[in-house]
């Protein structure tokens, strides 16, 4: 699980129908001290984030879980909005 900070939306017009319903987000993972790490991952936002927030983002197969569905290609997605956390 990574914490990301949330940079911009992502447009797809053409997406799998797993996916459909939902947007994709363009995020920065950050580590525990608020630094940017240097990756840039997409993640799929199931909780409907806004840009600047902190989120948790599950990520590899366990990712597909959080949509309920085995069969959708995805590897990032959304399950949490950080509201804040202790950096020490």
């Amino acid at each position: 699980m990574y914490i990301c900070k949330v940079l911009d939306k992502c447009v797809s017009t053409i997406k799998d129908d797993g996916l459909k319903g939902y947007s994709l987000l363009k995020l920065q993972r950050i580590d525990k001290f608020n630094m940017d790490s240097g990756e840039v991952i997409v993640a799929v936002d199931t909780l409907g984030c806004s840009i600047d927030e902190v989120v948790l983002v599950t990520v590899g197969s366990n990712a597909r879980f959080a949509l309920r569905d085995a069969d959708v290609p995805v590897d990032a997605v959304i399950v949490g909005i950080v509201d804040n956390y202790n950096s020490k």
